[in-house]
């Protein structure tokens, strides 16, 4: 009997050429290839995919046991195998109405504890009641991390920058001497707060990052540097040591993975930018979305639909990698948010039992905002020889209604690039373009192989009324479930990251090296490249 995997290979074999647009023969393609939620709206009409693709699809889903390995998760049970630990971001933005239990403790009233404790420091900081060491409100706020600890906030601080009424936030996490000396350089110590970000308070490009920044506090301040520090961490005796008060440390649980962590403390930059009501109603989109993920049937399930929209272009069709577009400036940092999100959570190779997978798991991820990406590799996109599958993003509105040109033109980009991609241009409507332009005979033919676009390339596009606090927490929530989705039909542990460990253990023993201890035992490549870099 055929597994459903090559069930969905023969239905791609016998369909491969065949036009996207032709599935629009269909006069309700768009309404059966499409799911709303909330607001939202996902199109996945621009695919591959006809009706019994999406039905195979849908019976992958129900055999590898997605729905029951999502209710495990949202229970709380140590889905997180390798590392013997539950996997409950959600619980940071769920509702109050049921006891969550965790080994045995609920950890509802710890969650409730710990937002009220950033609500009342950021509300403290952001109406001057907690003052600098002058007695003056803080104007401006670093944000010191790297990772989960700065990707999550400084996308949501940036895209939301008209809810901003409090301190400015400024974000350091490269060791890079050059970033936190450009940050530093332009602010008054006297006048900003300092919040250090990390678990363990152990994570080397942090706590570099973090005494460079504290001798420039102490600098300006002496002893008094210590009421401008606040922390994100567990390692309260660490924080201590570097002279915060424990009213200025914010925890959270092992079960919230970094990457995942912006819901809680993680994102207390934000709060600070945007204050505690519209961080909640962050909270509630995401709140929204995971609903609808755990409540819609798998046929109308906005998560569950993209992560397998993902799983026919990386398994069936073998795209290596998704393009995501965001047409909205403010999501300019989403692309890179979601290369962590996604790469750290799917980049696997093993199942959960610890063997070889026998197929792709996670793509590579990149992109870029709106039209910039148009004059940068939308080239490739178009006419490359590889094919790309695009994800655009768009809203319906703006917030700037005084240039509704603006946000008409952008959002005619965004419509006409999906649909570049899927119609082309013929090599005989190339020719007539090339005919009217003069040109004849080789020189035509070669005009039209420039001007003719093969077309046939998949797109999704995710609308969105305007982006708010709101359905920001569940466009970032939708492409966390999308992550959840796929990693559950790879059969793969979406929560751990031991492929970022080796190089940062090399790097530690590298140092001395670089220093001038011996090298003695290292590559030959390596050894050479420390004698130039040392000299």
């Amino acid at each position: 009997m055929k597994d459903i995997w090559t069930k969905l290979q023969e239905n791609h074999s016998t369909a491969e050429g065949r036009p996207i647009i032709s599935l629009f023969d269909d006069p309700q393609r768009f309404d059966r290839f499409s799911v709303e939620a909330d607001g939202l709206l996902l199109d996945f009409s621009k695919t591959s995919i006809d009706g019994a693709a999406l039905d195979l699809l849908l019976e992958l889903a129900e055999v590898r046991d997605v729905a029951g390995q999502r209710d495990a998760m949202f229970r709380g049970e140590r889905i997180n195998r390798s590392e013997d630990r539950a996997v409950l971001h959600t619980a940071l933005r769920a509702g109050d109405d049921e006891p969550l239990v965790v080994d045995g403790e609920d950890v509802r009233p710890g969650i409730r504890k710990t937002l009220q404790a950033m609500e009342d420091f950021a509300g403290g900081i952001r109406s001057g009641r907690i003052a600098t060491a002058g007695g003056a409100a803080f104007t401006d706020v670093v944000n010191i991390g790297i990772g989960g600890s700065d990707l999550g906030p400084v996308m949501a601080v940036r895209a939301l920058s008209p809810y901003h009424n409090g301190p400015r936030c400024h974000f350091v996490s490269n060791v890079d001497g050059a970033q936190i000396s450009d940050t530093l350089h332009k602010l008054d110590p006297r006048s900003t707060l300092v919040i250090i970000a990390s678990k363990t308070f152990t994570t080397i490009e942090t706590m570099t990052n973090a005494e460079t920044a504290i001798s420039w506090l102490k600098n300006a301040l002496g002893d008094e540097a210590d009421s401008h520090l606040a922390a994100v961490s567990t390692a309260l005796d660490k924080t201590a040591g570097m002279g915060i008060s424990s009213e200025r440390v914010f925890g959270f649980a092992d079960w919230v993975g970094g990457r995942y962590s912006l819901w809680g403390p993680v994102g207390l930059p934000i709060m600070l930018a945007i204050g505690p009501a519209e961080f909640h109603n962050l909270l509630a989109g995401a709140r929204a979305m995971d609903t609808h993920f755990v409540t819609a049937s798998a046929q109308g399930n906005m998560p569950v639909l993209m992560g397998l929209v993902g799983i026919w272009h990386r398994n069936i069709c073998r795209y290596p990698t998704r393009a995501i577009l965001p047409y909205d400036q403010r999501l300019a940092k989403l692309p890179a948010y979601l290369q962590q999100l996604d790469m750290e959570s799917n980049g696997k190779r093993v199942s959960n039992g610890g063997d070889l997978l026998a197929r792709g798991s996670g793509p590579v991820v990149w992109g870029e905002a709106g039209t910039n990406g148009q004059h940068a590799f939308y080239q490739l996109l178009h006419q490359g020889t590889e094919m790309i599958p695009a994800e655009f993003l768009v809203s319906s509105r703006s917030h700037e209604p005084s240039l509704q040109e603006h946000h008409d033109l952008l959002k005619a980009n965004c419509l006409a690039q999906s649909e570049a991609l899927m119609l082309g241009r013929s090599r005989e409507q190339a020719l007539e373009i090339s005919a009217a332009l003069g040109y004849t005979g080789e020189e035509q033919r070669a005009q039209a192989a420039y001007r003719t676009f093969p077309g046939n390339r998949p797109s999704m596009t995710l609308a969105y009324p305007l982006l708010t606090p709101y359905s920001l927490g569940q466009i970032i929530a939708l492409y966390e479930h999308r992550v959840f989705v796929e990693g559950a039909i790879w059969g793969i542990n979406s929560f751990d990251q031991w492929g970022v460990e080796l190089g940062k253990e090399l790097a530690s023993a590298l140092v001395p090296m670089i220093k001038g201890a011996s090298a003695e035992g290292k590559d030959p490549s390596t050894i050479s490249l420390i004698r130039k870099l040392s000299a």
